[in-house]
């Protein structure tokens, strides 16, 4: 049996986080990029996160699920982006639904802590921009 490259499985680690909060996402948006009003409410009356204004929470939270999910397909700063799921997969679980660990959150865990652990892969930005950055001539006398 042949074995699946690790390349591939990193891709596949990084699309699938990336599709569950892209998802997630789009739910909080009209049009584009327009928050919509009941994200503003969900923020205000559901999710009522401690030390944040939830209006700042509402863009914080639509924005960042928004950018880091294409950050991690394209695998630009991945290992920054999946650490950036991870907590606000925290603070989900911790704030908002904490008895949703086994069911939800632990799988979001474990997909982000295997991009943080083991990289992007060979399949990214970060792999080309590092083999660029080594081919690059060195400038040094």
């Amino acid at each position: 049996m042949s074995q699946i490259p690790q390349a591939v499985v990193q891709l596949a680690m990084r699309g699938g986080l990336a599709g569950i909060f892209w998802s997630s996402a789009r739910t909080k948006v009209e049009g584009l990029l327009t928050v919509s009003e009941n994200t503003f409410f969900l923020f205000e009356e559901e999710y009522r996160l401690p030390f944040v204004d939830p209006e700042i929470a509402a863009y914080l939270a639509t924005y960042a699920e928004h950018l880091l999910p294409i950050m991690l397909v394209l695998g630009l700063a991945t290992r920054l982006s999946a650490l950036g799921l991870f907590v606000m997969t925290l603070t989900i679980q911790i704030f908002v639904y904490p008895d949703a660990f086994l069911s939800t959150h632990f799988g979001w865990f474990a997909l982000a802590l295997g991009i943080m652990a083991y990289g992007p892969g060979k399949l990214s930005l970060d792999a080309l921009l590092d083999r660029q950055t080594k081919l690059a001539p060195s400038n040094q006398s």
